[in-house]
């Protein structure tokens, strides 16, 4: 009877101790998802226009690791707005399993888990053209940002067109303070009128210290982009800032090595502010001497790990007004 009693006793004590030991041990953390790594990561940064299709499949090639590859990847189109349109396009392509837009209009969806697991799951991106504005309400600070994010750091690819190729640069023009886009002659007439920036959205490792631009021939952009190099400096953000700037039906392709190289129609230009603007005020036309401009033809290289000592050129605006022309 005694010995009963005492196994009984044993029993529940062991039992008790062993749900102090159970409590009192930390949770068991869920294993780390792993990253399959790929070719790149790669960019391709459209500008506008009808897109340049050998451009989407030299992204797709770099990622698989080569042109030759049997490797297949998944490729989402993301959008705020807009149709599939994309889809059968880049299917076409060699080297795609599979591809999908997904046209995500607020910040509820790019919280949502299923989006966030197919974005994790993609090796290519393409931001479609819209409006950057739309993109960064929507988008930053978001589950869907960390999951592009990993496509990155995985060595996939990010690219984009037109106001997808701008939300890449380190420094944004978001385009959020007026209803159309900023125009040339009325940033250099009043550097802070509806000028706003965005930062800390995406920071690829090349493209850190830069602030995008599209349709730039075209709509005649060279003044706009000086003076949001202007900008950063004067507002302390940093002291230089290069502008890089892309003209329609073409792309600027830069490989994991961060050697941007124009493919298209047209040509890039970088354009480099390295020191503080001489005027740069609100209400008063912008004055800065001596920007330095490289333009770049398709087929030609810039090497964005190190800027070119020459073969650049030289343009000021003084009081609102270039000094010759700056193409």
């Amino acid at each position: 009877m005694v010995n009963r009693i005492i196994d009984r006793l044993t029993t529940k004590l062991k039992r008790f101790f062993q749900d102090i030991i159970a409590n009192t041990q930390p949770p068991q953390s869920e294993p780390a998802y792993k990253l399959p790594k790929l070719a790149g990561p790669v960019h391709n940064l459209g500008g506008g226009g009808p897109d340049v299709d050998d451009a989407i499949q030299w992204m797709i090639n770099q990622v698989r690791g080569s042109s030759n590859s049997d490797h297949k990847v998944n490729v989402l189109v993301i959008r705020a707005a807009g149709s599939d349109d994309y889809n059968q396009l880049i299917y076409r392509m060699r080297g795609v399993k599979y591809v999908e837009t997904l046209i995500i209009r607020n910040r509820q969806e790019a919280n949502r888990t299923d989006i966030f697991d197919k974005v994790r799951n993609a090796e290519v991106i393409f931001f479609a053209g819209g409006d950057q504005c739309e993109y960064i309400r929507h988008w930053k600070n978001t589950k869907l940002e960390v999951a592009i994010k990993s496509v990155y750091d995985k060595g996939g690819a990010v690219g984009g067109t037109s106001a997808g190729a701008m939300i890449q640069s380190e420094y944004v023009y978001d385009s959020c303070a007026c209803v159309d886009s900023i125009e040339t002659h009325e940033a250099l007439d009043d550097p802070y009128g509806n000028i706003t920036f965005t930062y800390n959205f995406f920071q690829w490792k090349y493209l850190r210290g830069t602030i995008i631009d599209t349709h730039f021939d075209e709509r005649k952009r060279m003044g706009r982009i000086m003076v949001f190099i202007a900008r950063q400096i004067q507002d302390g953000i940093s002291p230089t800032a290069l502008g890089i700037a892309i003209s329609e039906e073409t792309s600027l392709l830069v490989d994991k090595y961060g050697i941007a190289k124009v493919m298209g129609k047209g040509a890039a230009y970088f354009v480099l502010g390295d020191h503080p603007p001489e005027v740069c005020e609100k209400g008063t036309p912008l004055t800065y001497h001596d920007y330095k401009i490289w333009r770049v033809p398709r087929g030609d290289t810039f090497d964005l790990n190190q800027l070119p000592s020459r073969g650049y050129y030289l343009r000021s605006v003084k009081r609102g007004r270039f000094d010759s022309d700056p193409y």
